[in-house]
Order: C-alpha cells, then structure tokens, then sequence
C-alpha cells in the first residue's frame, strides 16, 4: 500500500473499488490469522473477517487518525471476534493473550532474547541454540516445516509470532491491533520463537550432526 492513511481513507470514503481491494490483498491474510485466535474453525474466522470489512466501511467517518488505519482496522477485527468469542463462551484465548503466565507452559529464559529496542536484530535470539546451516533454513521444505510448527502452536502466540515475524509488524503495531502490554507481547513472541526454533532443530539435527 503506497498511499499514505489520509488518502487511503479519503479514497475508502468516497467509494473507490479500486483502493479497498488492495487493502483488502494486503491485510485479509493477517486478519484471519488474528480471527483464528478466538474462532473454532477457519470458517467462523472468515465470518469474522467479513463482519469487519463490513464494519470498517460503516465506521469510516469515525477514524481519527489516532493510530494507524492498519491498526485500526485490526482492532475492529480483535473487537468483533472478541463479541463472537464471547456469545460462543470461548475464553481462554483471552487468558492467553492478556496473562500468558496463567497459560500452563514452561517458561523460556528471556536473557536468550534481545529487547526489543536492542539495536541489532531486535527480538532475536541473544544465544541461538545452535548454528543453522543457512542453505537448509532457505529450503522449500524447511519453510514448510516452520510453517507447519507456527500453525502447531498456541492460538494467541500464533498471532503474535504470524504479524511480527511473517508479516513483518513491529512490536508497537502488535501491541495495539491485539491490545497487548509490552511485556505479554514479548513473552508470546519469545516463547513462539522458542518453540519453533526447536522444531526447526529438530528437524535438522540427524543431517547436522
């Protein structure tokens, strides 16, 4: 999306097909990805997305600019699965986000990761387990596993690991399109990263041994 959100939103206001499609390209993914955090099957999380599209056409006039549309958006998004959730009495992804710690899982060292303000490579790994061999990390079928590990774990950091590492968010747009504190956001994304660093592992470690 080249435009900048003053004359995306103009243009979303006065109807042009041509500016919702491409917003719709460019964010639908992620969207269901979130959706999938508080819905059964990915048909009620298409559902959702649906209802948000519709309600971010109806509430348009309503944007301030206080953050950025993208975000507004995806907390129109997190809002709207959050009522479906709740008429459903699904909760736990609620714990899950808000208090990760009440979510029964071992813990993962966060002296293993750099903050997120760190200036090289934030996030990351301070101590990675072990070298990769960089060629194999490039591969179709190591991708697929990485896929396969993120799809495997916990809703909520799903969500979290899916924007900031496969859609590329920062840890800010995050925080506010799933209205999450600073230190949830990072324990999700620490132990997300952990455990598909280890499936990864894993995964390599009869060829790299």
């Amino acid at each position: 999306m080249t435009l900048p959100d003053d004359e995306l939103v103009a243009a979303l206001k006065e109807g042009d097909e041509q500016a919702f499609a491409a917003v719709v390209r460019e964010w639908h993914a992620g969207l269901t990805r979130v959706a999938r955090i508080f819905t059964p099957t990915r048909a009620v999380a298409d559902e959702v997305v649906q209802e948000t599209w519709l309600r971010v056409l109806g509430a348009l006039d309503r944007f301030e600019g206080r953050s950025s549309l993208k975000t507004w958006v995806f907390r129109i998004l997190v809002n709207t699965a959050k009522t479906r959730a709740q008429r459903e009495g699904r909760s736990i992804p609620f714990s899950a986000l808000h208090d990760p710690a009440r979510v029964p899982e071992a813990a993962v060292d966060p002296e293993r990761f750099l903050p997120d303000d760190h200036p090289h490579h934030p996030g990351g790994w301070e101590s990675p387990p072990r070298e990769l061999p960089e060629d194999r990390v490039i591969a179709g079928e190591t991708r697929e596993v990485i896929e396969r590990a993120i799809e495997a774990l916990p809703a909520s950091q799903r969500a979290v690991i899916s924007l900031r590492d496969v859609e590329g968010w920062s840890s800010d747009e995050v925080r506010n399109a799933l209205d999450l504190s600073e230190v949830n956001q990072r324990v999700l994304l620490h132990r997300a990263r952990a455990r598909v660093r280890q499936v990864l592992e894993d995964y390599l470690a009869p060829e790299s041994t």
